[in-house]
């Protein structure tokens, strides 16, 4: 009988045809450090693309691969999370809501790292966009696919991935000690998952809406639960037309039209999360508990 993987990751996929191959090679053992074949399990979850991911696109990175498609019956990928972490094996599963992010090389050997620290651990990830400035706002200045693959042709990406940070721009209140209100790479322990009770299905707007902050909010708060910030890591997105960074909405609105749609499900303010954690260094593997 093979081994359980060590770490399940479930990606979370909708019309990204460009996006998604650059993504799971971010995950894979050709590009993560410490990670090899076996580790990892990544659970990909199409949720009903008109041109779907096909395994055989992927045979040559060497992944512990599991793919499925769903058919699309809504503009939320919460069914499609749910539905793939009810398929992660491993003790500790992290999650891609937004399948367009890639991953910073430590990432993976990182996180698990820091959740080893406490049994119940609320991993996050910083957030980046590609391109000097948020998405939010270059999308409508004329920032697109187009400017988005020259700049990763500068970078001779995937070469030395962590030369993603010098064209990202992170998208942070207050830096890395400052106030979080999502993470969109966080692992947590199976069981807490399971407490959680994944993803909430109240949230069936377009992009899930609020649904990974109110995830971020009740992680944090569950009872004996220890809050570990990465540092030195992240996941930077790739501009792809989604409700948040496209051009559908201007930069402005956009927290807005979240905390509104998080008070119409829930019937409560949308809060960040204040809490500066531990903050666990992936060069040096040094942990900062905060004196």
């Amino acid at each position: 009988m093979a081994a359980l993987p060590e770490i399940s990751i479930v990606v979370i996929a909708y019309d990204m045809a460009r996006e998604i191959p650059r993504t799971l090679l971010s995950l894979s053992p050709r590009y993560q450090h410490n990670c090899p074949t076996g580790r990892c399990q990544i659970v990909l979850v199409d949720n009903g693309s008109r041109s779907p991911p096909q395994q055989a696109q992927f045979a040559d990175l060497g992944l512990d691969l599991a793919l499925y498609h769903l058919p699309k019956t809504s503009d939320s990928p919460v069914e499609a999370l749910n539905f793939g972490l009810s398929k992660a094996t491993a003790p500790l599963i992290g999650v891609w809501i937004d399948g367009a992010r890639m991953a910073s090389p430590g990432l993976v050997d990182a996180c698990a790292r820091a959740a080893a620290l406490h049994p119940r651990s609320v991993v996050a990830t910083y957030n980046y966009h590609l391109g000097h400035e948020l998405q939010y706002f270059s999308a409508h200045k004329g920032y697109n696919a187009d400017a988005e693959d020259k700049l990763l042709e500068s970078i001779a990406w995937p070469e030395d991935g962590y030369r993603l940070f010098d064209i990202s721009s992170p998208d942070m209140i207050g830096g890395p000690t400052g106030r979080m209100w999502e993470s969109n790479a966080i692992f947590l322990p199976q069981s807490l998952w399971r407490e959680l009770g994944g993803y909430d299905r109240r949230f069936i707007g377009p992009g899930g809406g609020s649904a990974n902050h109110d995830l971020f909010l009740r992680a944090c708060g569950s009872p004996g639960v220890q809050l570990i910030r990465i540092q030195g890591e992240a996941t930077f997105h790739q501009i792809h037309g989604g409700v948040s960074t496209g051009a559908r909405f201007p930069g402005a609105d956009i927290l807005k039209l979240t905390s509104r749609d998080y008070y119409r499900r829930t019937g409560r303010p949308l809060k960040m999360v204040h809490e500066i954690g531990w903050l666990y260094d992936s060069r040096t593997g040094n942990v900062d508990r905060g004196g």
